[in-house]
């Protein structure tokens, strides 16, 4: 099963990934967590190019051009090798985020977006978790790590608002796939969540 988790920066996407991952690990699973920008050595070297840097370093279709790239590298040699081999892939970002921050935040870009899908990936996750949070939470959390892939926490507040909205309406288009989960609780709580509805997509598929 291909899992992925997506979110507003700040949303706490990774840290349920991970809890995510050592959850099904512990019960036997064999798994492989991975994340984009990321998760091969090419996509890794890509993902130091957008996250990095000026908010305007790139314009937005050369962004879409490099994060499909990195996909492909991505699905290539980490993605469809481990679900080959029988494992629970779980990805923290997968393409609904460049839907999401390149197809909507400088322009109505989905159509190109998809069309380089359609292309390039031609795959989507079999079970995606949407880890909802107000804006303004999560923009504080993004800032306080202090790190430096922050680009896109640089493009501000209202940025991460029309995201939050464009996410959910997104997991209404693929409701089948989709599970939108409250993030404003209890890491904990959340993560309880998500593995209970884990479990059972993964023995509706046994």
């Amino acid at each position: 099963m291909f899992i992925t988790f997506e979110g507003i920066d700040g949303s706490g996407k990774s840290t349920q990934a991970r809890l995510l991952a050592e959850a099904l690990t512990g019960l036997g699973r064999d798994v492989l967590r991975t994340r984009e920008p990321g998760g091969s050595p090419g996509a890794e070297e890509i993902r130091a190019l957008v996250l990095q840097g000026d908010p305007d370093r790139w314009s937005a279709k050369t962004e879409i051009l490099l994060f499909t790239a990195a996909r492909r590298d991505h699905l290539e040699r980490t993605i469809e090798p481990a679900l080959a081999a029988g494992k629970v892939v779980v990805c923290d970002r997968f393409a609904d985020s460049t839907r999401m921050y390149q197809g909507l935040s400088r322009g109505d870009l989905r159509a190109l977006v998809d069309d380089l899908h359609r292309l390039m990936i031609g795959r989507e996750p079999d079970l995606t978790f949407l880890i909802d949070i107000d804006p303004a939470v999560g923009l504080s959390r993004a800032k306080g790590r202090q790190g430096h892939e922050e680009r896109f926490e640089d493009m501000g507040l209202a940025m991460q608002a029309r995201m939050r909205d464009g996410f959910l309406t997104l997991a209404q288009e693929f409701s089948n796939r989709f599970k939108v989960i409250e993030g404003d609780r209890a890491p904990e709580a959340v993560a309880a969540e998500v593995l209970a509805l884990t479990l059972a997509a993964l023995q509706a598929r046994a």
